[in-house]
């Protein structure tokens, strides 16, 4: 099992204590919210359901297992498991399930395994709080700007378990409900006020900002396959989501495009009792797009969707369903957050989690993990955004008053899931200026996505890079500090440490209280793996049912949250191709990035050298702002039949 350093401070825990996270489409903080009490949002008699996430058995044989299934001439080379498989190895023990549950059976509540490693606990809200020894209050976040008026509930003091069973349990998911992952999307730069009106890139036929999934297909060298009949028949695209989305918007964009896709090839499958209506301030664009892109790509394949409330126990239990169903050849997420909030509160303890249910900030991370890696061992290829924040992914999920710091998002940091990061395509982009004059910039080959090309037209309207609001948009990048680098990523120039002087101040203080200090130097995992185009001014368009304004056909989106699913689709393109599972697409991605078989005329990735992400730079070979590069899908699949 890779782990790496917990390096959440209780400083930052305790800083961020009454802070509720933003309604997802504001990707900002919400105002400070109001404590109700007890009564108020938890009456004793009230039922409470919670997720208590297990340890895994023989986790010193998980990493040497994958590596022998992705190691070409092993014997066991892509023999994937079954979930009964994985479940018999490396499931928590008969004995640890036991010893749990007798102790919250004994505590009144009700216990139900729900996973290969999750259990679900659920009674009356007096028995969940003596069983964690907490209690939970209610509190309020009151409307402002777009995000909407919600409640939530969360524990006063940090959750116990007694040690005859913490030992046995990395986390608990549910106390805590309030909204705190983002979806990776975002519109073409608004503060200018103005857009490209007839950019076009070479590699479309549509105009920049309204690309669909044939311009898509165009650019990265897709058609071969379609023409070849691959187009997804006989595999499933699953997507792991936190906010509903209405399926005639997909079946809209499909049709508008020219798609003939069956009529059942959508299943929803609704997670904790799913995450309510759609709503543009819940991110249903976010879902809505997930479908269209991968689906579109893959038009003959059939896409369940994962639909799960906006909390942590919500992702992880759709995350669990999504693997251990195995229903999903490849799956894709566009949300996160900054991978410090996702990290444990044993500030820099590298050694065995002894009290893992860990207050607000939770042990979700390893959560992620243990699902993440078993769905590797069963051939399931995942996807998650790698951020829009450019190297800064904690702007816009902090009050302003903090510091920023280099930094990178959870779940693309993960070991075992492949980080999508973010593109600008190339050409030419004329932007109508106030006065009546025109401004053109000139993009003279795809580049890692940064809005720093932007700087001449902010210079041109007269305002500052704040004023503009160009910083720090760009394809999320850097270097994890939780997570060592995996073992694809050491054969494979390029790779770097955590920044040296990063540290979290808060600038409320006088003098500026420090919140906590990143490690510099630390050989993490580097993101993202592999990118494509994301940036809104070369975006695309969504068929979307806003409930404020109706259906329409909505221009100018980007964001990482496109390329996630777009390679998700890709992938069930090339399963078919190869007839089999891909699996954890990294490997072969770095392989043939360590070969040099990424260069030359039938090259299946085609490298980026030029752009930043606020940071980070692109050059050739692999590099923290765009990856291995873009792939060249034909050659890709050409490649991976050479090393089937």
């Amino acid at each position: 099992m890779i782990r790496g350093r917990h390096l959440l401070a209780g400083a930052l825990a305790a800083a961020l204590i009454g802070l509720a996270s933003a309604a997802p489409s504001s990707n900002r903080p919400s105002p400070a919210v109001t404590d109700l009490g007890d009564a108020a949002a938890t009456p004793e008699g009230a039922q409470v359901a919670v997720t208590v996430a297990l340890r895994l058995s023989n986790e010193q044989q998980l990493e040497p297992l994958l590596e022998a299934i992705y190691a070409q001439g092993s014997p066991v080379y892509h023999q994937f498991l079954t979930p009964q498989e994985f479940r018999a190895r490396f499931g928590p023990s008969e004995e640890s399930i036991a010893a749990v549950t007798r102790y919250f059976e004994g505590a009144g509540l009700q216990v139900r395994r729900t996973a290969t490693a999750q259990l679900r606990v659920s009674g009356s809200a007096g028995a969940i709080e003596r069983a964690f020894a907490v209690k939970l209050h209610g509190y309020a976040v009151a409307a402002g700007g777009s995000t909407r008026a919600y409640q939530f509930r969360a524990p006063l003091t940090e959750p116990e378990l007694p040690s005859s069973v913490a030992g046995s349990v990395h986390g608990v998911f549910g106390l805590d409900t309030r909204p705190r992952f983002f979806p990776h999307v975002r519109r073409a730069a608004a503060a200018t006020h103005v857009r490209p009106d007839n950019g076009q890139s070479s590699g479309t036929s549509n105009p920049f900002g309204s690309l669909t999934v044939a311009d898509f297909a165009q650019h990265y060298n897709v058609n071969p396959l379609y023409g070849h009949g691959i187009n997804g028949q006989g595999r499933t695209i699953g997507i792991v989501t936190l906010a509903a989305f209405t399926p005639s918007d997909a079946f809209a964009y499909w049709s508008a495009v020219g798609l003939k896709v069956a009529s059942n090839r959508l299943r929803e499958v609704m997670i904790d009792g799913g995450p309510g209506a759609p709503s543009d301030d819940s991110g249903s664009l976010e879902t809505t797009l997930d479908v269209e892109q991968s689906g579109g790509i893959a038009p003959a394949a059939k896409i369940v969707v994962y639909e799960a409330p906006n909390t942590n126990q919500g992702f992880v239990d759709a995350f669990a369903a999504a693997i251990d169903s195995n229903a999903a050849d490849s799956v894709s997420t566009s949300w996160g957050e900054w991978e410090l909030f996702d990290t444990p509160n044993n500030a820099f303890d590298n050694g065995p989690v002894t009290d893992p249910v860990t207050h607000r900030i939770t042990s979700i991370i390893q959560a992620y993990n243990d699902l993440l890696i078993q769905a590797a061992l069963q051939g399931q290829s995942m996807f998650a955004a790698a951020g829009d924040a450019g190297a800064w992914d904690e702007v816009g999920e902090l009050p302003a008053h903090f510091s920023n710091v280099i930094s990178v998002d959870d779940p693309a940091v993960q070991p075992f899931i492949t980080a999508m990061g973010g593109t600008t395509l190339p050409g030419p982009q004329t932007y109508g200026l106030p006065d009546g004059r025109s401004l053109t910039l000139h993009v003279a080959q795809e580049q890692a996505w940064g809005w720093v090309y932007l700087e001449p037209l902010c210079s041109a309207l007269d305002l500052t890079i704040d004023a503009c609001g160009i910083f720090p948009a760009g394809g999320g990048g850097g270097v994890s500090v939780f997570f060592h680098r995996p073992f694809y990523q050491r054969v494979v120039p390029g790779m770097a440490n955590s920044v040296a002087g990063q540290a979290l101040y808060d600038n409320s203080h006088t003098p500026p209280q420090l919140v906590v200090a990143l490690p510099a130097g630390f050989a993490g995992r580097n993101v993202p793996d592999i990118s494509l185009n994301s940036d809104p001014q070369t975006g695309y368009v969504v068929a979307y049912t806003s409930n404020v304004s109706g259906f329409s056909f909505q221009t100018f989106w980007g964001g990482t949250s496109f390329a996630s699913p777009q390679m998700n689709g890709v992938t069930s393109l090339l399963s078919q191709g190869i007839h089999h599972r891909v699996g954890l697409l990294n490997v072969p991605l770095y392989l043939l990035e360590a070969s040099g078989r990424d260069h030359g005329h039938n090259a299946p990735l085609r490298d980026i050298t030029a752009g930043d992400n606020w940071h980070w730079f692109a050059r050739p070979g692999y590099d923290q702002a765009s990856g291995v590069g873009v792939p060249n899908v034909a050659n890709l699949l050409e490649s991976l039949k050479e090393l089937d």
